[in-house]
């Protein structure tokens, strides 16, 4: 009798909560049909939602012949705001956020939902970012100084704006979907509403999608628009505690100033 073949998913513990995962895409042809292809391997049925935005290489006919719920836009939207979108169309109790350009296997992306369904809100990706160098990248410096701010040095570079990372369906109502537009906005809000924040496995997504060097001519722009989202955070923080953000001011006696 021949031998039944065993189906990749049966092989990995079901997530019994229903997935719903977001996928921002702009000129990604060449890698959508294999990002969807492990997706797929994730839970039977699962919502795919295909945010395709400003796209003129054939990404909306794969994203439409794909099966999955395709939202179009002709201008371009950015990845953040593109995930902002779709979580609002999500249906599922368990939201996991990817990126159209970069495959990666169910096998790496099961953690994270596992975490959730475990009782996390937000299950990050544990990556950090090159930090053993003599000059970090601004963006790197960002992530880990606003996690030490919001006293979750626990996290060190572990952010938002890195995918794949997944949230619970309570996390979104608290944090609402138009904040996940600004990463860091979403994360702060998340700590400050003392939501459940892990980070809970490591996706070396660098290897595939490095940081931007910068260059002589025209910077490094998307560097700058992320470190200015996390600026926007902590200003965010600061308005929703004080000043200082609860940190003491120590021994200064600021009353003795004429």
């Amino acid at each position: 009798m021949r031998p039944t073949r065993k189906n990749h998913s049966a092989g990995m513990r079901a997530i019994r909560s229903k997935v719903s995962v977001i996928i921002p895409i702009m000129n990604e042809s060449r890698t959508l049909r294999a990002v969807i292809r492990e997706v797929k391997k994730l839970q039977p049925n699962i919502e795919i939602i295909l945010v395709v935005n400003g796209s003129t290489d054939g990404s909306a006919a794969i994203a439409r012949a794909s099966g999955a719920r395709v939202i179009f836009f002709d201008q371009p939207l950015g990845h953040d705001v593109g995930r902002s979108v779709g979580a609002r169309y999500a249906s599922g109790d368990i939201l996991l956020f990817l990126d159209g350009d970069m495959v990666l296997s169910a096998a790496q992306l099961l953690p994270f939902l596992r975490a959730v369904e475990r009782g996390a809100d937000i299950a990050l990706n544990r990556y950090n970012g090159p930090v053993n160098k003599h000059n970090v990248h601004p963006v790197v410096l960002a992530k880990h100084a606003l996690n030490v701010a919001l006293r979750r040095a626990d996290l060190r570079g572990a952010s938002m704006t890195t995918i794949p990372h997944a949230m619970s369906r309570r996390a979104l109502a608290a944090i609402g979907a138009e904040n996940l537009a600004v990463p860091p906005k979403a994360q702060t809000i998340a700590i400050q509403q003392r939501l459940r924040v892990e980070a809970v496995h490591l996706v070396q997504v660098g290897l595939k999608n490095p940081i931007r060097r910068t260059g002589r001519k025209g910077g490094d722009p998307l560097g700058r628009l992320i470190v200015g989202d996390h600026l926007e955070a902590i200003c965010w923080y600061t308005q929703a505690t004080n000043e200082r953000g609860w940190y003491s001011d120590l021994l200064r006696n600021r009353s003795m100033v004429r």
